[in-house]
């Protein structure tokens, strides 16, 4: 089940590389019409939900220290902050919907909190492959430590 969760937090870490991606997918699509997000949207409120979801599951099902199980599941919050940021910064656009120097710093705190939450999959990524232990050997041989000459 530790191996298990390298692999769901690793795969949950490729779903936010993807992420930016997606938002850059939206920003570089022109003309920029209402679907430009599609991608970025879907990815964020159901594909990262449930893979962080399925992670804290694994986590609990691996008997990992609370304060990973903790850590698997703080995307989902930070992810409702993404929404929120992001319905804050839409509603100080101006009236004909174009951006105001507000809305436009509101939706800089967008990218600095998916900054944050690719910064806490991280560390789950790392602290799961610290619980599942060392990697076998291929041949099925044991690594061993090489002892310096």
């Amino acid at each position: 089940m530790r191996r298990a969760l390298v692999v769901i937090s690793a795969l949950l870490l490729g779903a936010f590389v993807l992420q930016f991606v997606f938002a850059a997918v939206g920003g570089f699509t022109k003309p920029a019409g209402d679907g430009a997000y599609t991608l970025h949207s879907v990815n964020g409120m159901v594909v990262i939900p449930l893979l962080t979801l399925l992670t804290a599951l694994v986590a609990a099902l691996a008997k990992a220290p609370g304060r990973l199980i903790g850590l698997a599941i703080l995307p989902i919050g930070l992810v409702v902050l993404q929404a929120l940021i992001a319905m804050l910064a839409d509603g100080f656009t101006d009236a004909s919907g174009v951006s105001t120097p507000l809305s436009l710093t509101i939706g800089g705190l967008h990218a600095l909190n998916g900054i944050i939450v690719v910064h806490v999959v991280v560390g789950v990524h790392r602290a799961a492959r610290r619980l599942a232990g060392p990697v076998p050997a291929d041949d099925g041989v044991a690594a061993r430590e090489v002892e310096p000459a």
